[in-house]
């Protein structure tokens, strides 16, 4: 007999002190007055309580917000850097209040969140006056016709007033998917396991219990019984003894596994190596060395910048340029610039400038410029050079001394 039926309740039969809640298996905990044990939804502010989606998106959107942006336009001896108003905008302070730092990582904050970066192009007699940010929460995004309508403070803004870079795009082209919603599982997991790890340690160690002996008469027997129990675990911890009473004819009996056979611990890891999936990015970027060598960290840097970063940095040039100069954009345009990456590595950076500067790619003041440095003002130092050992191979016959005789110079 089931122990509804010992309690003399049909199965669908609901409580005297909760009608709502009816007295069946799945609801047993509820009809004693304990909540329910499900995992709670994810949000992005509950997911940000993860170390590991704070440290990839704060990477992420640092990262590239680091990167430096400028303006160019084409011209016949090559991409000249724009000056002026424009350079400011893109390079310096997009808006009054905010450099192009803060503003980029801002935006890039709402892509890798809730999956969609929004920026409004302020333009003064068709000239690019200011870059603002915005809320995408507060943003309703339709069509009209063959153009794209972005809702906002009650204002239409069309497309070309916009700055769009969705994390990915769901069919109907409009909505979006974000990172935080596609890994809601397994962030889902990392709180649980969050919670049971704070809570377990939090309690001076002591697993779940189950209260087993006489079934209590009705829900507030239930409850006292397990505030005995509660305040006698109590007792014991904070008197530093192992011994503790419960109510005559009970015992306790843990619920559930050991945290160690359970697996905690690499399970926690598992989860970080999950989390970098959902945001495509190595896993040492989350401070996860498990499997982490000399060369492979290497690789993963290299990957990084290839295959992530890169990309990226191309979607919102794309975008900056549609939305800024048009589908005609008379040579002009943005890029970052990736070698600002390696900031950080003096002795590859000194290198490629050396070898680019005797490989007669760079002259050395253009070099200087790529790192902050003065112009020297040396005309020669405005020219580009090459190694003398690296000549024209129908050149090298015409630096050879003629021989008046045979091939010995009989």
């Amino acid at each position: 007999m089931g122990i509804m039926e010992r309690l003399g309740l049909r199965t669908e039969q609901r409580s005297i002190e909760n009608p709502a809640v009816p007295v069946s298996a799945e609801n047993f905990l509820q009809y004693f007055g304990i909540a329910s044990t499900g995992l709670a939804s994810v949000t992005t502010d509950s997911a940000l309580t993860v170390p590991a989606v704070t440290a990839a998106v704060g990477f992420l959107s640092r990262t590239l917000a680091a990167l430096p942006l400028h303006a160019f336009t084409n011209t016949r001896k090559g991409p000249v850097k724009a000056t002026g108003k424009l350079q400011i905008v893109i390079h310096e302070n997009p808006n009054e209040r905010q450099d192009s730092f803060k503003f980029r990582q801002y935006f890039w904050q709402q892509v890798f969140t809730g999956g969609r970066g929004l920026a409004y192009i302020e333009r003064v007699g068709g000239v690019v006056e200011a870059i603002y940010p915005m809320d995408p929460t507060r943003v309703t995004i339709r069509n009209v016709g063959r153009d794209v309508v972005y809702k906002f403070g009650g204002t239409d803004y069309a497309s070309d007033e916009i700055i769009d870079v969705p994390f990915m795009l769901r069919p109907n082209g409009l909505q979006h998917y974000g990172p935080i919603m596609l890994a809601s599982k397994a962030i889902q997991l990392s709180i649980a396991m969050n919670d049971y790890a704070s809570g377990f340690f939090a309690g001076g160690g002591v697993p779940p219990l189950v209260l087993v002996g006489p079934m209590p008469a009705n829900a507030e027997a239930m409850k006292r019984a397990m505030a005995d129990v509660s305040l006698s675990v109590s007792a014991a911890k904070n008197a530093s003894t192992p011994i503790f009473p419960i109510p005559v004819g009970y015992e306790l009996k843990p619920v559930g596994f050991d945290p160690a056979k359970g697996q905690m611990t690499e399970a926690r890891t598992f989860q970080i190596q999950e989390i970098a999936r959902a945001f495509q990015i190595p896993p040492v970027f989350l401070q996860d060395l498990t499997g982490a060598t000399f060369s492979n960290v290497e690789q993963q840097d290299l990957h990084l910048v290839k295959h992530l970063i890169g990309q990226w940095a191309a979607a919102l040039e794309g975008e900056m340029n549609l939305k800024l100069f048009g589908r005609m954009n008379g040579g002009k345009y943005v890029e970052h610039n990736l070698d600002g990456l390696l900031r950080g590595d003096f002795l590859t950076r000194m290198n490629g400038l050396a070898r680019s500067v005797q490989s007669g790619i760079l002259t050395p003041n253009e070099a200087r410029g790529l790192e902050n440095r003065p112009q020297h003002l040396d005309p020669a130092a405005d020219q580009l050079f090459m190694q003398g050992a690296t000549m024209p191979i129908d050149a090298l016959g015409a630096a050879q001394p003629a021989n008046s005789g045979g091939p010995n110079g009989a």
